[in-house]
């Protein structure tokens, strides 16, 4: 996958059409230039986010490499939102190649051609073009199989994620108004037994009504265990003496039990969700070795690959640590010598991951913990919690990398094996089949 800049430059040769695309929602614009930066259409060429657009698009491109002499089309564009995707398809299709560029790079590099921060479907596309043509992009990927389906179904696990704190956080909100003494009998919020009583009964006023035996009638019908008589006395005492609000009980009784009957049925989707994800994990080459990982689970084990897509494309771990925004930055210049931290430029989702997992494996891998010590411990440069906290992340990188590219099982002594040769003077440094890497 490794590209170097020059590799890069001499993929756009003497026989090369560069195509620079500026995506839009609706209408997409093009500009083609030949391999000097001579342009070779007259103005931007509109064509519409459809598959006469498209098709119309391919077909101009032909016509212009025939007219000009040339051989193939190299095409570049932003990657917009997802308003690519579409377009991104039909040239693999096609066998059309296409890379993209940095948005960051073309707001920067915009105004080297007439000195102006303007930004119009006329400008960018040259922008694109030109930065293509100087080597300054990066190959897409775009997941197939059980990788498409695995992305797309962590993404909808993120998004109900998301949504179910909400609606907690919401449901939290009102209930501190209208029933604070709640959290005094629940430790969470949504505790089964409670839902169900405010299902029924959202306010004060409403559980005094039903009583103990009402309360009790709710959590046999639903054959609730572990929520019993002294329970429903500790409900029904609370309503009793409760500080919350007596007025607007009407709508606030409608927003309680709506928000309950969503929280219900985003847990019915997550719950569909994971159970999906889990079926697509099994589908794939050595998963069950990463799950050997104490402190690691189906649902770490999916957001990784579901972001990283086929691991194989990966030449070594190094470029993981990149995609996913941990690489060390340098900032030094002469004599001053200013701090390194991490770029946290890549998948942001794919970072908190790792990140989550780094500190799961620290609370319950014996090996993982003894990592995290020796971080913050040793003589020399020892790291802070959260410096360390990041080195055992990109641990997990190298460690997820030679499971899954080469089949090896994990293997704690190697971890351990490693940091005793770095206590010991760095007696030797090992590779990527050592876990550590130097």
């Amino acid at each position: 996958m490794k590209s170097t800049q020059n590799k890069k430059i001499n993929q756009v040769k003497e026989t090369t059409m560069v195509v620079g695309i500026d995506v839009g929602s609706v209408k997409h614009y093009f500009r083609a230039f030949n391999w000097r930066g001579i342009e070779l259409t007259k103005k931007p060429i509109p064509f519409s986010n459809s598959m006469e657009g498209f098709t119309a698009f391919s077909a101009e491109v032909v016509r212009l490499m025939e007219q000009n002499g040339l051989e193939e089309a190299m095409v570049g564009f932003e990657p917009t939102g997802h308003y690519w995707f579409n377009l991104g398809q039909f040239l693999s299709g096609k066998n059309i190649k296409f890379v993209m560029v940095n948005p960051l790079h073309v707001n920067k590099t915009k105004e080297l051609d007439d000195n102006s921060p303007s930004k119009n479907d006329c400008k960018d596309p040259r922008v694109i073009a030109n930065l293509v043509r100087e080597g300054r992009y990066f190959f897409t990927y775009m997941p197939t199989g059980v990788f498409a389906e695995l992305r797309n179904a962590s993404n909808r696990r993120f998004v109900l994620t998301e949504e179910l704190i909400r609606t907690k956080n919401r449901l939290q909100k009102w209930i501190a108004v209208y029933f604070p003494e709640y959290k005094g009998i629940y430790t969470h919020i949504d505790a089964k037994g409670g839902m169900l009583v405010l299902k029924t009964a959202p306010t004060p006023e409403e559980i005094i009504k039903l009583g103990v035996d009402g309360v009790i009638q709710i959590w046999k019908e639903a054959k609730l265990r572990g929520n019993g008589h002294k329970k429903a006395m500790l409900i029904v005492n609370a309503a009793s003496q409760s500080i919350g609000l007596t007025e607007g009980l009407e709508e606030a009784r409608m927003e309680i039990q709506d928000l309950i009957e969503d929280y219900e049925l985003q847990m019915k989707r997550l719950e569909k969700v994971n159970s999906l994800i889990e079926n697509l994990c099994k589908q794939i080459k050595y998963v069950d070795k990463l799950l050997e990982i104490k402190g690691i689970g189906i649902i770490t084990v999916a957001g990784f690959i579901a972001e990283v897509g086929d691991i194989t494309r990966f030449d070594n771990a190094k470029e993981l640590q990149k995609l996913a925004g941990l690489e060390l930055v340098a900032d030094s210049s002469g004599k001053h010598n200013g701090k390194t931290r991490i770029s946290k430029r890549g998948r942001k989702r794919l970072r908190y991951l790792l990140v989550q997992a780094a500190v799961s494996v620290i609370g319950k891998n014996d090996e993982f913990r003894q990592i995290h010590e020796y971080y913050t411990t040793r003589k020399n440069n020892p790291l802070k919690k959260m410096q360390s906290l990041i080195a055992v992340a990109c641990k997990l990188i190298r460690v997820f990398y030679v499971i899954l590219t080469k089949g090896r099982s994990y293997d704690a002594s190697k971890m351990l094996g490693d940091i005793s040769g770095k206590r010991n003077h760095r007696q030797g440094r090992r590779g990527e089949s050592g876990y550590l890497g130097g």
